[in-house]
């Protein structure tokens, strides 16, 4: 790799003649000659500048892309995606985007192919990939682009999906059911949302936390056949329409089963349907010496999570929403403190991922086996750690509780919004307040925070109302390293690239204890904590903000202006 920059320097200018290097590497090597460019270390904004000044043609940015018109009429999708090219309308003008400017064979097809003027324009291949991936979100989904073959299914009975053999042969429910489902995975969402509508269905799917729309499937009959499809893969009863009903599914994608949760509600236009979609491999390669150190967590919330878990016993609860990756926390804190020392049972609805040397065990409440009737039964297996994947029920609570005050270290999930929280859900289950304060070492709240992308995040400069209304002092304005996402090829135009966990840990000490006990008010807990050394979710988003690792706009939607 030659490691230079743009910037010209006497020994190797980037000019015609460093071009004229480039095809030549390109042809020694057999590669593209932009392939050459991009290995050299060149940023990928001044690369593309500066390629576009020494050819004489036109840039296009990530925003110029979202401002024109796709001209698939013109020049398909698919045939778009094949020349790796796509072709735009600005007013009555004709904008052809290509990434590789120096394909002898893309403009003889070009020549040959668009009869009507078009105006070559250069755009970086990242940003034209990123363009053709929203797009094919879009379209999947709309069952407008995939081939169609006949399904063909393992010898498990598990449906195989891929581009080349989605649904030839099969009703359009099915085309647009599979061809969703394939697409989700490939966006990397974590679950999909199919909402009923007046007359339609809308589709979206909850990439890094957020809801994105991707389109909208008219037809009132259609829709029904779609919620029913869903309803039959997840041998769910098709008939019943008037109360909630949960089931799950498996799918091959590329040779990898896929798990699907689903959940059908009714609404008021029918039955809408939600699908979390679970990928074991991909939680696999993630789990893989997965540590605190990875999940974002600042120092000191990594050195009190990992006291926590190093107790010999009593209870560590991790509270957050759906999402927030509380799985995965208690997953790299039990890895961590696993040395083979010590037996360690868990019991998961479902298992996620297989931890190595633990015993785990999965809920199956249609035989019977809830997470109190396992709990029961693993303490009778002599265990030293225990993970109970949620506290659902006063039951499972009390259980919990027993076993952390006999010995074992529990490590446990409830859904509560902060750490405050959790003692009203225990209070409400009945618990005894004594019996839950002495068994409980602490309790860590937590959240994923978008971060910025490095490739497109610029300086901003919030109006004084909004920096008012996100509860910012103007005295500590200063402090703050304003900042967000323009959107890039890299981030998908979303702005955002990657996610980081934000903590709310609140320690049990006596002063604590004694003030739950007496069921004192929320706010002098929470002086206490305070004094104590808690920090909260919002201190922590807005220290991200501080530091410019993500926007106040996504500071504000994960945490609540106090």
């Amino acid at each position: 790799m030659i490691d230079i920059n743009l910037e010209t320097t006497e020994k190797q200018p980037f000019d015609i003649g460093y071009l004229a290097d480039a095809r030549k590497r390109a042809f020694e090597q057999g590669v593209s000659v932009m392939q050459v460019l991009e290995d050299s270390g060149f940023a990928p904004d001044q690369l593309i500048q500066r390629l576009g000044q020494l050819l004489h043609m036109p840039v296009l940015e990530m925003k110029d892309i979202h401002a024109f018109t796709p001209a698939f009429d013109l020049l398909p999708f698919a045939e778009a995606m094949m020349h790796e090219c796509a072709l735009f309308r600005r007013g009555q003008e004709c904008l052809l985007a290509v990434s590789n400017p120096f394909s002898s064979k893309l403009r003889a097809w070009a020549e040959e192919r668009f009869e009507i003027s078009v105006t070559w324009h250069l755009v970086h291949p990242a940003d034209l990939a990123a363009f053709f991936a929203q797009q094919e979100k879009s379209m999947r989904a709309m069952d407008q682009v995939l081939p169609s073959t006949e399904l063909d299914k393992i010898q498990s009975g598990i449906e195989d999906l891929s581009l080349k053999s989605i649904n030839e042969g099969t009703s359009q429910v099915v085309r647009l059911v599979h061809s969703t489902l394939y697409d989700a995975h490939k966006s990397q969402a974590s679950d999909i949302h199919l909402e009923m509508t007046l007359g339609s269905l809308a589709i979206k799917y909850r990439i890094d936390g957020v809801l994105t729309s991707i389109g909208v499937i008219q037809g009132a009959d259609l829709a029904e056949q779609i919620i029913s499809r869903i309803k039959v893969m997840s041998e769910l009863d098709i008939a019943e329409r008037r109360v909630p009903q949960d089931g799950r599914f498996k799918i091959s994608i590329q040779g990898r089963e896929i798990d699907f949760r689903v959940s059908i509600m009714p609404s008021i236009f029918g039955e809408d349907a939600v699908l979390r979609i679970l990928d074991r491999q991909a939680l696999s390669d993630q789990i893989e010496g997965l540590t605190l150190n990875q999940l974002g967590f600042n120092a000191a919330a990594i050195a009190t999570i990992r006291r926590l878990s190093s107790e010999p016993y009593g209870m560590l609860l991790v509270t957050g929403p759906t999402g927030s990756g509380k799985t995965t926390s208690l997953y790299a804190a039990i890895s961590e403190v696993n040395k083979g020392n010590d037996k360690i049972i868990t019991i998961e609805d479902p298992i996620e991922y297989q931890l190595p040397g633990v015993l785990q065990i999965p809920v199956n409440e249609k035989k019977g086996l809830t997470f109190a009737r396992g709990l029961r039964s693993i303490l009778r297996h002599d265990p030293d750690k225990i993970m109970v994947g949620e506290i659902r029920d006063a039951e499972t609570a009390q259980i919990a509780i027993q076993a952390a005050l006999t010995g074992h270290l529990v490590f446990t999930t409830v859904h509560a919004n902060n750490v405050f929280d959790v003692i009203g859900r225990f209070s409400h289950m009945g618990v005894d307040p004594y019996s839950f304060v002495s068994a409980l070492n602490g309790i860590l709240a937590q959240r994923l925070v978008r971060l910025l992308c490095p490739h497109c995040a610029i300086d901003e400069h919030p109006d004084e109302k909004y920096i008012a209304e996100s509860g910012i002092a103007m005295d500590t304005v200063n402090q703050y390293r304003f900042r967000s996402g323009k959107g890039c090829g890299q981030c998908r135009g979303s702005g955002y690239r990657g996610r980081n966990a934000i903590a709310e840990i609140l320690i049990l000490n006596d002063e604590i204890r004694e003030l739950i006990v007496a069921q004192e008010p929320i706010r002098r807990i929470k002086e206490a904590a305070r004094m104590n050394g808690t920090r909260f979710l919002r201190e922590a988003a807005l220290d991200m903000v501080k530091q410019g690792l993500t926007s106040l706009e996504e500071a504000n939607r994960v945490t609540i202006v106090e």
